[in-house]
């Protein structure tokens, strides 16, 4: 059986060299400049992926008096030389010489430049476009495959959500560490369902997203600490709950608790190439201390007190409970101290500590891709 090869269609301009800023045309060696950190995530994915390297480019008007092929190629192969260097070739190389205006298919997102990949030998949806523009996304959806998106995370997310590309659109991000990171070792991406005879729970949780949140529990300030959570740890974390609040808040806090650190656990995997530590945030009149270790051992240690029953409307007893909860369904040791004397600040304090140092250990290092212990396995 032969297995189908994968291809990664990777942009010129903007990705692998910096586009100029006036003309956009990169007609003069003394413009040549690498995007930072190109050359040895490009080298690290030639010797370790089974990828295709293919170029594919849009030079507006190449071969016209507006852009001669003698300004064009001496860059060009400076750069291709550059990389061959560092032991880079690409498989093949496409250039679009149109101009937007003309419209051509071969042009990005066209693709009748890449038609034989279209032939059922390429495992596209396992094949990825890497580019700096929403055109290149584009190009990944009309493909069937998905893209990688380098650029300002904010600005591109919006303008991935706004083209409907949310979907095709595997990873933002502004390095090229991120990028063969993603390549590497995969997403870590989880989804769980969990659905007892008094709650029914969906989490979902990209730990290498934006921060982005999708959260409705039923109980308000609950909301708004699981917020935390996916905005200062920088995952995407949706959690919808329908609980039976009508007897109290305990159930839903509770199997939240347990959805989310199941969700966190499957995400991380084994765990290859994780710091699994993490270290605490002052808000205002509080200080909020929170370590804790993916070591695959549950233990919390809770050094919090509260003197109002509730904050919000949530029962501050509930506090202790959630983090029992998660630390046990993630398989974590989790040690909690925090200070202060108002409530609110205290326990919010409690959970942006808790996302910092979640943040700082599941930060993964591809060039380092170890297990974080002596044991062999966590």
């Amino acid at each position: 059986m032969i297995t189908p090869k994968r291809a990664l269609f990777i942009d010129r301009d903007g990705t692998l060299v910096v586009e100029p800023p006036i003309d956009y045309q990169l007609d003069s060696l003394e413009k040549l400049q690498f995007i930072p950190k190109v050359f040895r995530n490009m080298a690290f994915i030639r010797e370790k992926l089974d990828f295709e390297l293919v170029m594919v480019t849009n030079q507006d008007g190449l071969g016209t008096s507006s852009f001669p092929e003698e300004t064009f190629y001496p860059a060009h192969n400076k750069m291709l030389e550059a990389f061959a260097g560092e032991g880079v070739t690409f498989d093949a190389i496409y250039i679009d010489r149109s101009f937007l205006e003309e419209n051509l298919p071969t042009r990005k997102p066209g693709t009748a430049m890449l038609t034989s990949y279209l032939d059922g030998s390429y495992d596209m949806a396992s094949s990825y476009v890497i580019g700096d523009r929403i055109t290149d996304m584009q190009l990944a959806r009309n493909l069937g495959c998905r893209g990688i998106l380098l650029g300002d995370v904010a600005m591109m997310t919006v303008e991935v959500q706004k083209n409907g590309l949310g979907d095709t659109c595997a990873l933002i991000t502004d390095d090229w560490d991120k990028i063969t990171e993603f390549l590497f070792a995969g997403e870590r991406r989880a989804e769980v369902r969990r659905t007892t005879a008094e709650t029914d729970i969906y989490v979902s949780l990209n730990i290498d997203g934006t921060g982005k949140c999708d959260i409705s529990t039923g109980v308000g300030f609950f909301d708004h600490m699981l917020q935390q959570i996916g905005r200062h740890s920088g995952a995407d974390l949706t959690v919808k709950v329908e609980g039976d609040l009508y007897v109290d808040e305990h159930h839903t806090i509770e199997d939240t608790g347990i959805a989310l650190g199941e969700c966190i656990a499957r995400a991380l995997g084994d765990k290859r190439g994780i710091e699994r530590y993490g270290f605490c945030l002052p808000m205002d009149d509080c200080h909020c201390v929170v370590s804790l270790d993916f070591g695959g051992r549950p233990w919390l240690v809770w050094n919090a007190d509260f003197r109002r029953e509730k904050v919000g409307d949530m029962p501050t007893e509930m506090f202790m409970h959630f983090f029992k909860s998660l630390s046990d369904a993630a398989r974590m040791n989790l040690n909690v101290i925090a200070t202060g004397t108002n409530e609110h600040h205290k326990i919010e304090g409690i959970f942006k500590a808790f996302a910092r140092a979640m943040k700082m250990a599941i930060r993964r290092d591809i060039f380092n891709y170890n297990l974080p212990t002596t044991k062999g396995v966590l």
